[in-house]
């Protein structure tokens, strides 16, 4: 028998045959150079320090260029504390703008002057890849869909026998977790039994998605040279999948090589902004970064592979003291993992060229709050892990970047508080009469207004650069302009796009600056399932979550105009967003909003007016899956009913310890209470709440119980 035959021989149990890998824990603050290890290849290392020192040094040179500015604007007599705050402030919240935009400079002429040669696929591969996606508490119609497309474009390369598929549960919801195994069942039936698909549900999602991940490494990882790692709502074409192992193959210095999935699919408002600004900005955005990380990259957690061996040594991540929100299960995994990778000398890089890899976003602006929420916890949380020990600057700039992306909301709230502060102070003519230096005389805050408007228009100018260089190369690129509609709908798209990021980013400014001060107040977030499909939210939780935005806007408004006019028209795009914030939240989730731009050809993407293949492959298998109604299906009535799911579930069950005497858990003794009560299966059915249900699937002697039940009620 052949070790791929041998490796599949026990796929009836929904996993291939267990060969262990250590993944021992790393030591955050212990660590020499010598465990560092040698790069095979070190003349394939780039430093990038000519890109780094034009990248860093601009935004530094233009930072302190603008706080220059800023000072002149506010010392035109003596400075007052609070304009000493409001410059400190500005610098801040600049320099994070600065940065980005001399990124994206780089961005902009690496994709001026990038090669648009093909590359061919490879003559063979020798390697063996599995390709996991995590889920939880998901859709099986799409997330089985996409592997089933997946599937079906890798076999078409002709390399499908270098790759197996994984499907690793953490669902804890019991109609969701038999769903998947129904849906896994089917899938097998599709493939043959040569398919290479697996499935495992775990009982305890133990530090969640990295966490799921490790398990597989543990057990299953020695069976595989690299792990391809998706999201639930990730598509890759067969041949960006053998591009990637191709290239991971080829350099045997490679820890993480990482894809830029463009967001397709979208219909709502929402997501087709964010749809349309990934698709024209995004890949400045990606190859500014890749331009000057090089090799000593990121991870963004999904649609890239991953060398087994390094993720083994390297990325056994620990639980950091304390509680949540700092403390615990790391959250945003991703970035510490190829930080602690890159510190074992394994490279970190990115293919921001490297087409056919997809994604989709939040359908709403809730949607992406509650998501955001969650990757804030993540990233203020890597503040404890900053101080690693060993980690590369490379990798400590992807922190620091991280923890900024959220930290900019509060100073820019900040920034705004202290310069209607500042206008009230001067209106009200309040001065200060204890400055450092002894006057007879109280100083008035005052402010240069042309050298105040000249900064405002610079600021403007670097904070919508990126935005404009995206928009140029996409009308320099004659193919990319018509799938756009043409110039004049792309110059609109872009001017909509614009607008409503203006009006939502005052939101979004208090939305993340709660999330902060709840974190910093011990709030954690725990980790629900993201809502991904398209549809609205009702209104009235529309109003409950944006009635104090609206509240706020109305009040900062009248204020405002009361203390000076200038002050309420240079806040008008602020008040504005927040006072419209509830019609913005409404409309952000609208179908047929979206549905009436995508008529038009507004906010329209090369891949909507000609969708890849593989897109299309998904949404018909999708259509199909729904059909079947896995998802909405009772657990315990789709058991009972069928005898081939339940013998197939047993099966998959893990080993579970057996009960000390004299230890009761007191859900599976109220479930057996309840069951043993029930005459029907719809009772029990009806009686068992989700964690009991949970109990029963996890034990064949209570199931065992259920099936000797009468017949399901008519109303099932």
């Amino acid at each position: 028998m052949s070790q791929t035959s041998k490796l599949h021989s026990q796929s009836e149990t929904g996993m291939p045959v267990e060969r262990h890998i250590a993944m021992p824990t790393q030591a955050l603050f212990r660590w020499s150079k010598s465990e560092e290890r040698k790069l095979i290849h070190p003349e394939n290392y780039d430093r990038r320090i000519l890109v780094r020192l034009l990248v860093f040094g601009g935004a530094f040179l233009l930072t302190a260029y603008g706080a220059w500015e800023m000072y002149q604007v506010v010392s035109v007599n003596r400075t007052t504390f609070l304009q000493y705050i409001l410059l400190a402030l500005f610098t801040v919240n600049f320099s994070w703008i600065a940065l980005a935009f001399t990124s994206a400079i780089a961005g902009f002429f690496a994709l001026f002057f990038r090669s648009r040669k093909v590359k061919a696929l490879p003559e063979k591969l020798s390697t063996r890849t599995a390709i996991i996606m995590p889920v939880y508490n998901e859709s099986t119609a799409r997330t089985f869909a996409a592997v089933q497309a997946i599937w079906e474009s890798v076999e078409a390369t002709g390399y499908g026998d270098n790759f197996d598929y994984f499907i690793l549960s953490d669902s804890t919801q019991p109609n969701a977790w038999v769903a998947e195994e129904r849906a896994f069942l089917d899938l097998k039936k599709r493939f043959g039994p040569d398919g290479r698909i697996f499935y495992r549900h775990r009982p305890k999602n133990y530090s969640r998605k990295a966490g799921n991940i490790s398990d597989f490494v543990t057990r299953w990882g020695a069976n595989y040279d690299h792990m391809l790692v998706l999201d639930a709502d990730s598509l890759m074409t067969g041949d960006c999948v053998v591009e990637l192992a191709a290239t991971m193959e080829g350099d045997p210095d490679a820890g993480i090589i990482q894809t830029l999935p463009l967001i397709i699919n979208r219909n709502t408002l929402m997501a087709r902004v964010q749809q349309y600004a990934a698709r024209i900005y995004g890949p400045i955005v990606a190859a500014g970064l890749s331009s000057w990380m090089g090799k000593d990259g990121n991870y963004w957690g999904h649609n890239a592979i991953i060398r087994v061996k390094a993720f083994a040594e390297a990325a056994g991540l620990p639980d950091l003291r304390g509680k949540p929100p700092f403390g615990g299960h790391i959250m945003s995994h991703d970035f510490v993992e190829a930080a602690l990778i890159r510190r074992a000398g394994w490279l970190v890089y990115m293919l921001p060229y490297l087409q056919g890899s997809y994604e989709e976003s939040p359908p709403s602006l809730i949607d992406l709050a509650v998501r955001d929420r969650r990757w804030c916890q993540g990233n203020m949380q890597h503040s404890r892990v900053l101080p690693t020990k060993g980690l590369k600057l490379a990798s400590r700039q992807h922190f620091a970047t991280g923890i900024m992306s959220y930290l900019a909301s509060p100073f820019w709230m900040f920034q705004l508080i202290v310069g209607i502060a500042l206008v009230l102070q001067t209106h009200y003519i309040r001065p200060e009469y204890f400055t450092r230096d002894f006057s007879l005389f109280p100083v008035w805050p005052t402010f240069d207004p042309e050298r105040a408007l000249a900064l405002f228009g610079l600021t403007m100018a670097i904070l919508l650069a990126p935005k404009f260089f995206g928009l140029l190369l996409t009308l320099m690129n004659k193919e990319e302009r018509k799938a756009c509609g043409g110039t004049i709908r792309l110059l609109i798209s872009t001017i909509i796009e614009l607008i409503l990021s203006a009006l939502i980013a005052p939101i979004l400014m208090l939305i993340q600056s709660g999330s902060v001060f709840q974190i910093l107040l011990g709030r954690d977030t725990g980790w629900n399932p993201q809502r991904r499909d398209d549809g609205s939210i009702p209104l009235k939780d529309i109003i409950r979550r944006h009635r104090w935005h609206t509240l706020l806007g109305i009040i900062t408004g009248i204020s405002a105009f009361l203390i000076a006019t200038s002050l309420f028209l240079w806040m008008s795009p602020t008040i504005l967003g927040l006072v419209l914030a509830i019609p913005i939240s409404w409309s952000s989730g609208q179908l047929g909003i979206g549905l009436w731009l995508k008529k038009h050809g507004l906010l329209a993407t090369p891949e909507e007016g000609s969708p890849p293949a593989i897109a299309t492959r998904a949404n018909e298998l999708q259509q199909e899956r729904t059909k079947l109604d896995f998802d909405d299906a009772d657990a315990l009535i789709a058991l009972y009913t069928d005898s081939n799911l339940r013998h197939a579930h047993e099966k998959m069950l893990p080993l579970m310890p057996e009960r000390k005497r004299g230890i009761i858990d007191a859900d599976r003794a109220v479930a057996e209470a309840k069951i043993k009560e029930a005459e029907t299966v719809s009772e029990a059915a009806q009686w068992l709440n989700s964690r009991e249900r949970m109990v029963v699937l996890h034990d064949p002697y209570l199931m065992s119980l259920i099936v000797g039940l009468e017949p399901p009620a008519k109303e099932y």
